[in-house]
């Protein structure tokens, strides 16, 4: 399959760039990682290792501040953990199994960061590490963007109760479905909103344009399409994962693997096409605001491409 993706998928028709302090912070956010206890086994450290969260945020902000980087690396990886305990260690497997751990999430958000309250560690590494995000991204004093960020992974908590629903189940849900759920449950729209913090000199994009919000939803589907294309191989190895595009395509079409996956990149490629068209005439129209905003979400569609083609993750 990894070489179906590369032959069949559209390079994104943007620069691809990489932030020059790529390997410091790497080693700055391996360290959060330990200290925390968010990963605690050789094997699991050697997972979110192969899976490069670094090089993602370094390809996605290259031009970021050195701490904007290390926070959006940080986030990534804990979205990463997370992601593994759901999909590969068993936390996933039901809602009623999720749902003590979404709770205890859950109340960290509600606290906004608030430097006051205690760090949450009856709750666990992972609660503790989100507290940690929080209050750092408070520190930056852009709270539209805290409240976006919150927001955004309140959504995404609530949605990996859906894909728990349907795995106990064994439900393949339909494509129009699965597409609304994939924008919240692949974690790309926080990570957006942090990509936006990174850039301290520039001023908050206008985000409730419905040009811009409609851009915002084409850019987080090509994030979260390219990953289903470059994972499926290794989610076949492991037994089919309902919540992959080429699995809904399949189940919902009746077709075989390879139409299928022919299917999958088709609509990558044509989404990419008009991506590109809206991108180059918003630009050509917008302010400095609406640029910005351009950039970092081309930036994240070619690095997840790049990035996609060498992380272990998906090997």
């Amino acid at each position: 399959m990894r070489g179906f993706a590369l032959s069949a998928l559209h390079e994104p028709p943007f620069p691809a760039r990489r932030h020059a302090a790529v390997e410091l912070v790497a080693g700055q956010s391996a360290g959060w990682v330990r200290d925390l206890g968010l990963v605690d086994t050789p094997g699991g450290l050697r997972r979110l290792g192969g899976a490069h969260p670094v090089e993602l945020a370094g390809r996605a902000c290259p031009d970021a501040s050195v701490d904007g980087l290390r926070l959006l690396a940080d986030l990534i990886s804990w979205l990463f953990v997370m992601d593994d305990a759901c999909d590969e260690d068993g936390l996933g497997a039901s809602p009623t199994r999720l749902a003590p751990t979404v709770a205890a999430l859950l109340g960290v958000l509600d606290r906004h960061g608030d430097p006051a309250a205690p760090v949450p560690a009856e709750a666990g590494p992972l609660a503790v590490a989100l507290d940690d995000l929080c209050r750092r991204v408070r520190d930056w004093q852009r709270p539209g963007l805290l409240l976006s960020l919150v927001s955004q992974l309140r959504e995404y908590l609530l949605a990996l109760l859906w894909e728990a629903a349907n795995r106990e189940h064994r439900r393949v849900p339909g494509v129009a479905e699965y597409v609304q759920m994939r924008r919240h449950t692949g974690g790309v729209r926080p990570s957006f909103t942090l990509t936006d913090l990174a850039h301290p000199e520039r001023s908050d994009p206008g985000r409730r344009e419905p040009a811009l919000a409609d851009l915002d939803a084409l850019a987080t589907d090509l994030v979260c399409w390219c990953n289903d294309l470059f994972s499926y191989d290794k989610e076949r190895s492991t037994g089919p994962d309902a919540h992959n595009l080429v699995t809904t395509i399949a189940g919902e079409t009746g077709q075989g693997e390879e139409p299928a996956l022919r299917a999958a990149a088709a609509r990558f490629n044509e989404a990419l096409a008009a991506y590109a068209e809206r991108d180059a005439a918003l630009a050509a129209t917008g302010d400095d605001g609406v640029r910005a905003f351009l950039d970092t979400r081309r930036n994240w569609i070619r690095a997840t491409y790049d990035w996609s083609r060498a992380a272990t993750r998906y090997a």
